[in-house]
């Protein structure tokens, strides 16, 4: 499946208010899946000694998955091509790749 298969099907099971004009709704739930991405990671490192077994694995993919579904339909909302922000994303850490300044700090370094 391609970025732009995804978004278009993501849209189609978007359920929120205002839909169409509510960015505040998925980037809340971005981060808000994002977090649990974090926790879930906590957890292993707390409750397993840092070891990712299969089953920490896949429910990590499935909450990453709900970080993917939430940024389409942010996407969506902006009107933006989920796969023109990969492209334009690749693009930008290419350049600071070529110019030395993949680490370290800031937006336009």
């Amino acid at each position: 499946m391609d970025f732009e298969t995804y978004q278009k099907q993501a849209r189609q099971t978007a359920i929120y208010p205002d839909l169409g004009k509510n960015n505040i709704y998925p980037t809340l739930g971005l981060v808000g899946e994002a977090g649990e991405v974090a926790e879930k990671v906590k957890k292993v490192l707390r409750d397993k000694g840092g070891i990712f077994d299969d089953n920490s694995k896949q429910e990590i993919k499935k909450e990453i998955g709900d970080v993917l579904w939430y940024l389409a339909n942010l996407c969506s909302e902006f009107q933006f091509s989920l796969n023109d922000v990969a492209e334009i994303n690749l693009d930008k850490l290419k350049k600071r790749k070529i110019r030395g300044k993949i680490s370290g700090s800031g937006d336009n370094r």
